[in-house]
């Protein structure tokens, strides 16, 4: 039976350079990608705050400069999914469709998933003026006019951050009131650059080549065009973790609970970026936390062979 010092599952900014400081600490790590492989930058066009690139750069080219570094120290890849996972064994073991891998230690880096709208047309638009992120995309809304869909505190939020550079934020919300804190909505309503439309879904997005407008469908049946500029989606995050099966300790919403920053309740397992993290969400603080587990790994795998 051959045993993996290392198996990295998922990929993106934190898996990456768990790789990458792994193969250089001569680990020899076997990534287990995923199909998705490079998470949600591979669904960001221009990449502005990330160190090092001060011209930008699109995330899917940002994702395979990271992915041809740690390759190139010596990192293996399998571009599929993990089916399941066992913990409870030593070497853990790892399954992907009919293939069974095992290893010393495991970093969990598989992400999370933005939860969309859930109309086809959507989907043409991700990166053309759809985003689910204000953070790394208000910038390029400077004097545009905006539209954030939700109505929890993360709405709030992306609406406030977007007003210090969108001329107007319109928050379009399905009821009658918003589940945000109160003091998130306070802030929101006294803010003279939004708007509210109750009661009305985004019941399709249009243009040519990025967005343009949308069409609106108020609960009562009635519609209408709006123009716009941009569309932040902002109903939430779905950490992928289905796959564990209860093998780690989920917090209510299913991120994986760490202490330390990235160790798991179980010695040898490690967890990093936003599979972890939904509070930052960013690739730099994803690739930091990236670093720490393959680091972390390193100490155990030491520790492990003193024994």
């Amino acid at each position: 039976m051959e045993v993996e010092d290392l198996i990295i599952i998922g990929s993106g900014p934190s898996g990456y350079t768990a790789a990458l400081y792994a193969s250089r600490e001569s680990l020899n790590p076997l990534m287990i990608s995923g199909f998705s492989k490079g998470g949600q930058l591979m669904l960001t066009t221009e990449v502005e705050n990330y160190p090092g690139f001060p011209d930008g750069i699109m995330g899917p080219d940002l994702m395979e400069l990271m992915r041809k570094q740690a390759e190139k120290f010596g990192t293996r890849f399998i571009d599929d999914n993990v089916s399941s996972v066992d913990f409870t064994k030593r070497p853990f073991v790892v399954k992907v469709g009919d293939k069974t891998f095992f290893a010393k230690s495991v970093i969990v880096s598989t992400g999370a998933s933005s939860n969309w709208m859930g109309i086809e047309s959507e989907k043409k638009y991700i990166g053309k003026g759809v985003s689910s992120c204000a953070t790394c995309d208000a910038f390029f809304f400077k004097n545009k006019d905006v539209m954030v869909v939700g109505g929890g505190d993360s709405a709030m939020e992306e609406a406030l951050f977007l007003t210090k550079f969108a001329k107007s934020v319109t928050i379009v919300h399905r009821r009658d009131t918003f589940r945000a804190s109160k003091i998130m909505q306070d802030k929101v309503m006294a803010n003279p650059k939004i708007k509210i439309i109750w009661n009305t879904v985004i019941e399709e997005v249009m243009g040519s080549v990025k967005v343009e407008r949308v069409r609106l469908a108020e609960n009562d049946g009635k519609k209408a065009e709006v123009l716009i500029d941009g569309i932040f989606v902002a109903i939430g995050h779905s950490p992928n973790t289905a796959f564990l099966g209860g093998q780690l300790k989920l917090d209510a919403k299913g991120y994986v609970i760490t202490r330390d920053e990235v160790k798991t309740d179980i010695d040898g397992v490690f967890a990093a970026g936003d599979v972890v993290d939904h509070v930052y969400r960013q690739a730099i603080t994803a690739a930091g936390s990236g670093a720490k587990a393959a680091m972390e790994a390193r100490s155990y795998l030491d520790q492990v062979k003193l024994v």
